[in-house]
């Protein structure tokens, strides 16, 4: 049994060029990239997928968190403002995964439509654990048969899909299961019409009802919280990992 979480941090070029809240709420990125690097801190998920992450909350993260394992991918995209207003001194943008324990890189890409979407697959202890980020309009079919390649056959794949369930499933295709919501639950992306796009997907492991955390206005999106068991191992004592065939070349790993 593991314990899991994703958060869309929402990198602030992305906030500034759309007006978000965020930007008027925390004027200063230095501070808020502080308080995120502290919440993060605070949890207690033994594996955490994060989105938009820039490069100085990347740093930030580094520093506060050595006890943890960072893994993390960096987009070909650097996101751009159009605003005139830069507040990063690194404005790289990272897909990232922090574990309580080392894991094995398998492979990290953008996907071909979408230099500023991709995957992060890392094996842990033989389970597969991908964090992604998917596009949000019809490019999200490729996205999500490409995520099904690179599972393994116990997966736990953890992410923004700004897409709700039942999409995902039908994108992935059999075999894998996204973790419902109470019907009380916070949205994962509030104000967005959408309600709950950020999802715990698993295949050859089992999760129960997905709990979202207030965010607290540090990000446009909530942090959502999964329990997850995972299938019996097999012969060789470990549940099935990602294939090196699941590679596509031009990944990192």
């Amino acid at each position: 049994m593991i314990t899991v979480a994703t958060w869309n941090l929402l990198h602030r070029v992305h906030a500034e060029n759309w007006d978000e809240p965020v930007t008027r709420r925390w004027p200063n990125e230095a501070e808020r990239i502080t308080a995120v690097t502290a919440r993060l801190t605070a949890l207690s998920a033994q594996v955490i997928a994060l989105q938009e992450v820039s490069g100085d909350q990347l740093a930030s993260l580094r520093a506060a968190l050595p006890g943890r394992t960072i893994h993390s991918f960096r987009y070909p995209r650097v996101p751009n403002p159009r605003k005139g207003r830069d507040l990063l001194h690194d404005r790289t943008e990272h897909l990232v995964l922090l574990t309580d324990t080392p894991g094995t890189l398998v492979t990290a890409e953008s996907f071909l439509d979408d230099r500023g979407k991709g995957a992060l697959v890392v094996d842990l202890a033989g389970t597969t654990v991908i964090a992604t980020h998917v596009s949000g309009d019809l490019r999200r079919a490729g996205q999500l048969t490409r995520l099904a390649e690179l599972a393994g056959r116990t997966t736990v794949l953890l992410g923004d899909f700004n897409s709700v369930g039942g999409t995902i499933r039908n994108g992935l295709g059999p075999g894998f299961a996204v973790a419902g919501f109470q019907a009380d639950s916070l949205p994962t992306r509030p104000g967005s019409g959408r309600g709950f796009i950020d999802h715990v997907v698993t295949r050859g492991a089992t999760t129960g009802v997905a709990r979202v955390e207030d965010s607290d206005g540090l990000s446009d999106h909530n942090i959502v919280h999964a329990t997850v068991t995972l299938a019996p191992r097999d012969e060789t004592g470990r549940p099935g990992a990602a294939t090196p065939a699941a590679r596509r070349p031009g990944g990192t790993g």
